[in-house]
């Protein structure tokens, strides 16, 4: 008699291996052992490859309705388990519940779109009633697209591509490097294995596999596709915008690619025209929760607020546990929410079915509801679980900050930058604003972009990108910067004008905001010496607990977990004092509570640091039209107010692990007990 393993994973393989001998019996009867009867025993993540083993097994022994109760317990546990909704989707076929079937296998694809089953079912489904019906038509195309593609792979690289989808990530990053060793131009594995680093974070070799195998096929649309947006995930937008208006123009029907032309037209500031793509979009398609958040995105740039809450609800409306559309309702920062909304938040946030990404942006937007009430300690709560959700799958490590730092102090001394005294650009155009995230930067950038010669852009991401290109070199950044030669800097400051020109308008200056540039700021004046830069500061526990209680679109890793704050802000404090030692007056500091309380005064000075004389719609600059795409845009749409400056203190109580961190010299400097 078969007895059953304590582990589960072994346990699932055993489960596995009587199906494929068709004793369903044993291995019903092994499964039940392990995970007992719904409501019998509860269950927990460690029981969720038992479940699905079973839930197969049922299935082949004809138990449809034990099977279905099976994967739904799976599916409480793990709602985006790419296989329990194709298995919900044999069943349902299985029962003759053939719009149930379609829904559960489209679960299935959207989660991993290399089940090959799947794509086989929804064609046969598609076609049983697609009559004149052209959304599943288009649907019906997709899927034999996707069916063809998949059935075109080595079995090796099919492998990988489930195994990507499935998560795991260093398995396929193996077997594709294993089957690339072999065929090192075969162009679908360079793609996945460009979509492998992309997950890994390792954007700039997944940018290399990808210019390389277009390079190979020129006319392949999936690496044309991908390579586009992983140029929008390195906020390479002009790039970005090229390659999708190259495959709408090659299929301007396709109505992907008109979402990914909208996507980079957004990004690199041609929102109008996003606005439009998306409207074309939305139109002839439906269920596109995702894309009506994007156009309120863009909505939100021009300063057409009501419109994006629009869009913001419509999607939500769509799918009431989409995350990101409550978030983005929190993140104009002026919405309320009715006591309705709130409910319906909280009712997504505690469904088991509820993915982790969805929890996590409801999380953050019911921080914004409660503290809007002013129940400040259930505010807390949401604000800490989504937090802690979000920080555990992060990688900062605090350790690794401090040796970043040291290695730039040790790099960038006065004898680099008299060594290099007179290289570089001297092109005065760029004027950086520099800090940590919740600073005031867009503040700043909002009154400065208001005057007559400056023009505002977005936070730029070339400088970041220069930085990690030079860290792939032999030497590696920042000890790379001794051996490079003045030609190398002033060939580094052109390209950057070169490549910002897209975000400009016709003003002799312009503002990157970019809040990280300040670990560069020794570089910027190598490449570009007559660049301005300004370090928006504001209050510690005031810039901390705001960049806690915002849920960033990407990067910021340090923000989700006080004491990591803490420290950041503490490094942030000493790399700037090395700045101001090294390069004495090329940094002008502006706090942020000066700003409010002294507006003309503060922007007086700004100006006179940049050489320029006062306008005074620089004090107006609620009053301007330009496009902001930050969190704050709602914000800096409206005269200074005083209300956020001690909003932590409503949260001090829980607070101290944020104290502690920042350590007693920087509570003593800011008068913090």
């Amino acid at each position: 008699m078969a007895t059953a393993s304590s582990d589960p994973a072994a346990l699932a393989s055993e489960i596995q291996g009587l199906i494929r001998r068709a004793d369903f019996t044993t291995a019903i009867r092994l499964g039940r052992q392990a995970v007992g009867d719904a409501g019998a025993k509860a269950s927990g993540p460690a029981d969720v490859p038992v479940l699905y083993a079973l839930a197969v097994a049922q299935r082949y022994a004809g138990n449809t309705g034990e099977a279905l109760a099976t994967i739904r317990r799976l599916s409480s546990l793990q709602p985006q388990h790419a296989r329990a909704w194709q298995e919900t989707g044999h069943l349902q076929l299985a029962r003759n519940a053939l719009p149930e079937a379609e829904r559960a296998y489209e679960r299935a694809v959207m989660h991993n779109p290399a089940l090959l089953a799947s794509w086989k079912a929804l064609v046969n489904l598609y076609a049983l009633y697609a009559g004149d019906n052209e959304v599943i038509a288009r649907k019906r195309r997709l899927a034999e697209a996707e069916l063809a593609w998949l059935g075109e792979l080595p079995r090796e690289l099919l492998s990988v591509a489930v195994l990507l989808h499935d998560g795991e990530l260093d398995k396929a990053d193996r077997l594709c490097r294993h089957f690339l060793r072999a065929q090192p131009h075969h162009v679908e594995g360079m793609r996945l294995l460009a979509r492998v680093g992309e997950r890994l974070e390792v954007l700039t070799d997944a940018e290399f596999l990808l210019e390389t195998a277009l390079a190979l096929a020129p006319h392949n649309p999936r690496v044309r596709y991908d390579y586009a947006n992983l140029l929008l995930k390195m906020q390479k937008f002009g790039a970005a915008r090229v390659q999708a208006q190259t495959l709408v123009d090659a299929a301007p029907d396709n109505l992907s690619y008109q979402a990914l032309l909208a996507n980079a037209c957004a990004g690199a500031g041609d929102t109008e025209r996003a606005i439009a793509l998306y409207d074309q979009v939305l139109a002839q398609s439906d269920g596109q929760h995702r894309l009506l958040v994007m156009r309120g995105h863009a909505l939100k740039t021009l300063g057409k607020f009501d419109a994006a809450v629009a869009a913001y609800q419509a999607a939500h409306a769509q799918r009431h546990d989409y995350g990101d559309a409550w978030w983005s309702l929190a993140n104009t920062k002026t919405y309320r929410f009715s006591d309705a909304e709130v409910r319906a938040m909280r009712d997504a946030e505690s469904a088991p079915a509820t993915t982790e990404d969805d929890r996590i942006h409801l999380c953050f937007a019911l921080g914004k509801a409660y503290a809007d009430r002013r129940d400040y300690a259930e505010a807390f709560v949401h604000y800490a679980r989504g937090n802690a959700l979000k920080a555990a799958g992060i990688r900062h490590k605090p350790e690794y900050l401090t040796l970043r730092r040291a290695s730039l102090e040790a790099t960038f001394t006065p004898t680099v930058f008299e060594q290099f005294a007179g290289a570089g650009c001297a092109a005065p155009d760029p004027v950086f604003i520099v800090g940590l995230p919740r600073a005031g930067s867009t503040l700043l950038e909002q009154i400065l972009a208001s005057h007559s010669t400056i023009d505002g852009t977005q936070e730029l991401p070339n400088i970041i990108a220069l930085a990690q290109r030079l860290r792939r070199s032999e030497h590696g950044y920042p000890a790379v910067v001794a051996t490079l030669d003045a030609d190398y800097l002033r060939r580094f400051g052109e390209q950057f004008l070169a490549e910002t020109r897209i975000y400009r308008g016709s003003a002799p200056l312009f503002i990157d905001k970019n809040p990280n540039n300040f670990f560069h700021i020794g570089l910027i004046r190598l490449m570009l010496p007559n660049a301005r830069i300004i370090d928006a500061r504001r209050h510690p526990m005031a810039c901390c607990w705001s960049g806690f209680k915002q849920l960033f679109g990407q990067g910021q890793e340090f923000s989700y977990d006080l004491a990591t704050l803490g420290n950041y802000y503490r490094e942030y404090l000493s790399l700037m004092r090395h700045w101001d030692a090294v390069l004495p007056g090329f940094v002008l500091r502006v706090q942020h509570e000066d700003v409010v309380n002294d507006l003309e005064g503060q922007v007086r000075r700004m100006l006179d640091f940049l050489q320029l004389p006062f306008e005074q719609a620089c004090v107006d600059f609620h009053a301007s039209d330009r496009p902001v795409r930050t969190p704050s845009s709602q914000q800096v749409r409206q005269p200074i107010y005083r209300d956020a400056l001690d909003e932590w203190r409503h949260y001090e109580t829980w607070l101290a692990p944020l104290k502690e961190a920042l350590g007693e010299d920087v509570c003593h400097q800011f008068g913090i007990h």
